[in-house]
């Protein structure tokens, strides 16, 4: 006997294999939409059935950009310093970085963290586009600003192993200011901000 139909139950198991939300989450997004008129649902899935269609990644970044453009405004603008590079995991670590309002360097996405447990290799990231970027750009320093995990340290160390030493570029990683364990995404603006102002070289 089924107590839901079927069309809820699906909606209920997909949006539960989103990262983060549990049953209960799962069961209260769905009900809303199906509390709400037929107009909420439609917006959605019009949303989502554009969604990769709508996003790029820039060819020297590799932070999202709309379909279609092949780099980035952050690179583009003639605002930013392309002689300093912040190196981040993902691409939604820009955003938080952003928000602090005090870098105005350039930066580059990893696509991810070195984690042999996961199957990723260094191979499987954007690492030797970046030591292209240092040389291209007359880059002067790099900020690795991977998370405080263990994963994110061997890819800072990585990294700082693959720049060099024959290199001029100066290294330095975020202070310390940012909690064990927790994403970059997640940090506070006033945490993230001092992290940023208290690099230290390596």
């Amino acid at each position: 006997m089924q107590i839901l139909p079927p069309a809820l139950t699906d909606l209920i198991e997909a949006l539960g294999a989103l990262p983060g939300v549990g049953p209960r989450t799962a069961e209260r997004y769905a009900y809303y939409l199906v509390r709400h008129d037929n107009q909420a649902s439609q917006q959605l899935a019009q949303t989502l059935l554009g969604l990769h269609g709508g996003i790029g990644y820039c060819k020297k970044t590799f932070a999202l950009v709309p379909a279609g453009q092949d780099e980035s405004d952050l690179y583009t603008d003639p605002r930013r310093d392309k002689t300093t590079i912040a190196v981040v995991a993902e691409p939604f670590d820009i955003v938080a970085l952003e928000k602090t309002g005090q870098f105005h360097g350039t930066y580059h996405v990893l696509g991810g963290l070195v984690s042999p447990i996961d199957g990723i290799g260094p191979d499987q990231l954007h690492i030797q586009e970046l030591i292209n970027r240092i040389d291209d750009d007359d880059v002067q320093e790099i900020i690795l600003a991977t998370n405080a995990s263990v994963e994110g340290e061997s890819t800072a160390l990585y990294i700082q192993q693959q720049i060099g030493t024959d290199r001029t570029v100066k290294i330095t990683r975020l202070a310390r200011g940012l909690p064990i364990g927790v994403d970059l995404e997640y940090a506070d603006q006033i945490t993230l901000g001092r992290a940023l102002e208290g690099r230290q070289a390596l």
